[in-house]
């Protein structure tokens, strides 16, 4: 029988008691992984515990794949030590780390003039501290085995742009800053990081306001969880390992690689610059090349297939 793409590899998935969380560690186990299904069971503005969803993801991957290939916990992301716990149920069930998968996040969506700081602190708690907390929980054991994975999940709302989520855009484009930091300090310890913009139907696409149950049903039908959990486990494998800093995204059967900030135009004076020579001279030169405020929808005019 040939080995399979994770075989031998523990992953701690967060978030994975539902939706897109609960596919990838569906598919990290059906391709050999041992996996800590985290999942606080919270609703989708993070109130709540219950530790069922994690629980009964653990049952399926048991069914399918046998006794002792995961095991669930609770514990949330958003705080320091609950993080380490997380990070501790790998190495103490399993006695390594391989993989991270940060996928665990709420909304609290609301126009930006409307919204409270406790709105934006809880999201951004969750997404960016997050996976910051379980990241920085596990580097060290990835770091003394010297190999690793982390998998976090941005968003086009922060890569592209969205309406009412000035919370959740911000974390989730300083996600992929965070990426980027750690596959460059983890480099030499032969340690990976990437970002996956996911397109798939999930409890966060069922809260969007003004949807009606068709129009539901007509994205879940065009959406592909499972496509984002195949790119999830394909970055964690061995033979990603040309994938370090990257931002790469799923929407029904594509796959994208995003383009990273570079300087697209540049222009020189050498008697330097004042207010008045930037009015003159940086408005006709740069004006067709500045980015449109645009939001997903625009840039992703097609339907997925």
């Amino acid at each position: 029988m040939a080995k399979k793409m994770l075989e031998g590899k523990v992953a701690v998935v967060t978030g994975a008691g539902r939706g897109i969380g609960r596919a990838i560690a569906l598919v990290m186990a059906e391709n050999g992984a041992k996996v800590v299904v985290n999942d606080v069971g919270a609703n989708l503005d993070g109130q709540g515990h219950d530790e069922t969803p994690a629980q009964q993801v653990v049952r399926e991957i048991e069914a399918l794949h046998g006794q002792g290939q995961a095991v669930a916990n609770a514990d949330s992301v958003a705080e320091w030590d609950s993080a380490q716990r997380i990070v501790a149920t790998a190495i103490d069930r399993f006695g390594k780390i391989d993989i991270v998968v940060n996928n665990a996040g709420i909304l609290r969506d609301t126009i930006f003039h409307r919204m409270t700081p406790e709105e934006f602190d809880a999201v951004v708690k969750v997404h960016l501290y997050g996976a910051f907390y379980v990241s920085r929980a596990a580097i060290p054991h990835m770091r003394a085995q010297e190999s690793g994975a982390f998998v976090h999940m941005t968003s086009t709302s922060g890569l592209i742009g969205s309406i009412g989520q000035v919370n959740y855009a911000a974390a989730k484009l300083g996600i992929a800053g965070l990426s980027r930091g750690i596959a460059g300090d983890a480099a030499r310890y032969k340690v990976r990081s990437n970002c996956i913009g996911p397109h798939a139907f999930s409890r966060m696409i069922e809260s969007v306001p003004g949807q009606t149950e068709e129009q539901m049903q007509a994205r879940a039908a065009k959406t592909r969880p499972d496509q984002v959990a195949q790119l999830a486990a394909f970055l964690a494998s061995d033979s990603a390992s040309d994938f370090t800093g990257q931002i790469l995204g799923a929407r029904g059967n594509e796959i994208y690689l995003y383009s990273q900030p570079r300087p697209i135009r540049t222009m020189h004076r050498g008697e330097g610059w004042t207010v008045e020579s930037m009015a003159d001279t940086l408005v006709p030169a740069f004006k067709s090349s500045l980015t449109p405020l645009e939001r997903t929808r625009d840039v992703y005019a097609w339907d997925a297939i």
